[in-house]
């Protein structure tokens, strides 16, 4: 005879989705994304370290292609986590996404405060308005409409 799974009662269903409560904040300054434009600057620095002793030269050191491969896959562990709903492994996965992207950026010559400069052209603008606005597509392109 085969099992029946047990219906959850109504109020279990209520709690089952409660957001985790957040930690208390580290003492010391708020963080910001000010460190954003500190850790490009240190990436940037280190485009002439010794590979052998820089994380970010050795990625550099690959070239454009292999720093996107390396972000790209970043970015699937980060929505992983996400997915599975692991809040802590998100964050630290959120940070190694961040840091691999000024990488792209240094490899690619693109600057944070161009694209600080998008979002801020983007500001109040409706995100359909906006998508609508731009260019479109062309065939051949592999980026997603």
């Amino acid at each position: 005879m085969a099992k029946t799974a047990k219906k959850a009662s109504p109020k279990a269903a209520k709690t089952a989705f409660k957001p985790k409560p957040r930690p208390a904040a580290a003492p010391g300054p708020a963080p910001s994304s000010a460190v954003l434009d500190r850790l490009w600057s240190v990436v940037m620095e280190r485009r002439a370290a010794d590979p052998s002793v820089s994380h970010s030269a050795r990625l550099l050191q690959r070239g454009t292609a292999k720093v996107a491969q390396k972000f790209g896959e970043e970015a699937v562990e980060c929505l992983i986590e996400a997915v599975a709903g692991n809040r802590a492994a998100l964050v630290g996965e959120s940070a190694d996404v961040l840091y691999h992207l000024l990488v792209m950026w240094v490899a690619a010559g693109v600057e944070p405060a161009e694209v600080w400069a998008e979002l801020q052209r983007r500001e109040g603008i409706s995100g359909v308005v906006e998508k609508a606005s731009r260019p479109k597509v062309l065939m051949g392109t592999t980026k997603i409409p």
